[in-house]
């Protein structure tokens, strides 16, 4: 198993899906995960720190884990299959759930725990960025960040 950090959740274009974008955290390979609208927005908010007026599903189920005392201790992304992920939730009590990446990673994110990926998965649909061009697209992306329309107007 490989520890990944979550980079975000990015929209696939031209198809509008998105997809949440792991990274293995020693080597460099990033692990694209196609999910749904519902778990991205999940995903997202809890990167943000976004605290719903009420709490959403995973928000629950954070609650549940902390009244019952039942602390999340991993989150492990184990196969794919025909393109579909699978993850394991691995509680303190010893308990593990299968449950879908999206999910898992939601919920990782809410209570601090770390995710794992089998090499396996990493091997198969893991992408390898080397370090220079993944320095050239955060530098690109910083850009992006801080131009606006004007600095592109003739004078």
């Amino acid at each position: 198993m490989r520890e990944v950090d979550v980079m975000g959740v990015r929209v696939e274009m031209p198809s509008n899906q998105p997809i949440v974008l792991l990274r293995e955290v020693s080597g460099d390979r990033y692990l694209p995960i196609w999910i749904g609208a519902v778990e991205a927005t999940a995903i997202a908010f809890a990167q943000q720190g976004v605290v719903p007026p009420r709490p959403l599903t995973h928000d629950l189920m954070k609650d549940i884990l902390t009244a019952t005392g039942n602390d999340l201790e991993q989150v492990r992304i184990t196969d794919v299959r025909d393109g579909v992920f699978f993850a394991t939730l691995v509680f303190s009590s010893g308990a593990e759930v299968s449950a879908r990446p999206s999910d898992s990673i939601a919920l990782a994110l809410r209570t601090g725990t770390t995710i794992y990926c089998d090499e396996g998965v990493l091997d198969e649909a893991g992408l390898a960025v080397p370090t220079e061009e993944e320095d050239e697209v955060e530098r690109f992306r910083e850009f992006l960040d801080h131009v606006s329309p004007e600095d592109f107007e003739s004078t």
